[in-house]
């Protein structure tokens, strides 16, 4: 689990419930028909905007956003630079059994194929990043869904203040209707600008990270798979990965 995602939401809703609790009760501020109107609305327009096949897939981003990603850059230049000396010692031919590893990246595994085929440097590394691309904008799908869900929110809360304002206006000459409507009017927009902030845009906002680490993690793969296939020497294939970590992670000569 990514203990940051669910801290957030739990310090957020926890702050502003417990500023509910002490200023009058939570009872006043439940209303389910500002709530329907708020996640009625915001489904609806979402689904609109979005193909069927799209919007169903908004539960696997969301498990992407909470469950934690693990990105061992250490472990990945480690297996890198031990799969350049094998294929210079043994030649390329013996990373087959590699290529089949489960315990490896599935991104390394589709390079190690691409060696074992006898694919070129250069044609390796226009695949790989071809691959790389077409996952940034599998990526941005769902960020994107979860910023419109983040913009539509509160505009349906205001579409609940209108209705609640409309349904005061004409119920004027009763005064025990106004509190009601007034309610509507006002806890839709209370509603709205909750899932909007607390919930949809940071979620979009996670994901937009994720998937910037998950490309910088690929990128990394990417160079030591081309190395191999160019025969570098190990060395440089260590100094050169090892450029993409902070100084501070970096191991040296080995």
């Amino acid at each position: 689990m990514d203990f940051a995602t669910i801290l957030g939401v739990i310090s957020a809703f926890s702050l502003v419930i417990a500023a509910i609790a002490t200023g009058g009760g939570m009872l006043v501020f439940w209303n389910l028909p500002s709530l329907l109107i708020v996640l009625g609305g915001t489904f609806g327009a979402t689904l609109i905007s979005y193909p069927l096949g799209e919007f169903a897939s908004l539960l696997r981003y969301l498990k992407n956003a909470i469950f934690k990603d693990r990105m061992p850059l250490n472990e990945n230049i480690d297996i890198l630079v031990q799969l350049v000396r094998e294929s210079r010692k043994e030649g390329i031919l013996a990373l087959e059994n590699r290529s089949n590893d489960a315990k490896l990246d599935p991104f390394m595994r589709q390079g190690l194929v691409f060696l074992v085929d006898g694919l070129k440097a250069e044609i390796i590394e226009d695949i790989l990043l071809l691959d790389m691309d077409s996952t940034r904008e599998r990526h941005e799908l769902g960020a994107h869904i979860f910023t419109t869900m983040g913009t539509v929110a509160p505009a349906m809360g205001l579409v609940g203040t209108l209705i609640g304002l409309v349904q005061m206006l004409q119920t004027m000459d009763d005064p025990a209707s106004i509190g009601p409507a007034m309610a509507i009017a006002l806890l839709t927009t209370f509603y709205g600008a909750v899932l909007a902030n607390f919930i949809f845009l940071p979620l979009a906002g996670k994901l937009r990270r994720r998937s910037q680490r998950e490309l910088f993690s690929r990128r990394l793969i990417a160079e030591g798979i081309v190395a191999i296939a160019r025969g570098d020497n190990p060395q440089i294939v260590q100094y050169r990965l090892e450029s993409f970590l902070p100084p501070a992670w970096r191991k040296g000569p080995r």
